[in-house]
């Protein structure tokens, strides 16, 4: 269960301006290959949001020839990486900034092969001190269907 008591006592200014800067300047250098483009951050319960909200982190995957595979899909390698680096922002989301940290956990569900854009809202189920779990939905941006899930666990060597 996510702790309700760091939300509230946080002032939200892990937005997706501070996601994009992040994604740039710490992750990576083969990662910005993928073009990756931070849609949305939720660090703070937005007005009006359900009981079951959740921090979390809303990217895009832009299609290109680059990313797939010899059958002309996005490569799995592709997805992955977007459903790690979409859990990493929704991480620092929810502790309202990045920490070192780094996957203990991850499995993903290919549910039908991609060619277009695709979306991955990820958002964080519980966090604490070091560890967290999430879980990323990966959209098709043509009809909003799934074509992705993935269950995720982080720690960090902040305490």
């Amino acid at each position: 269960m996510l702790d309700e008591r760091r939300l509230e006592t946080v002032d939200c200014v892990f937005d997706a301006e501070a996601a994009g800067r992040l994604l740039i300047e710490s992750f990576a250098p083969w990662l910005l290959k993928l073009g990756l483009k931070v849609e949305l951050v939720e660090a703070g319960r937005p007005p009006g949001a359900p009981a079951d909200w959740q921090p979390g982190a809303v990217l895009r995957l832009p299609f290109s020839p680059g990313i797939c595979n010899y059958g002309g899909a996005v490569c799995g390698q592709s997805l992955m990486a977007l459903a790690d680096t979409s859990m990493m922002l929704a991480c620092a989301a929810a502790w309202n900034g990045y920490r070192p940290m780094t996957p203990i956990d991850q499995t993903m569900h290919f549910l039908r092969p991609v060619t277009f854009d695709v979306v991955a809202d990820a958002r964080v189920v519980r966090v604490d001190r070091r560890t967290s779990f999430g879980r990323v939905m990966l959209y098709s941006d043509l009809d909003k269907c799934p074509v992705g899930m993935v269950a995720s666990a982080y720690a960090t060597a902040d305490a």
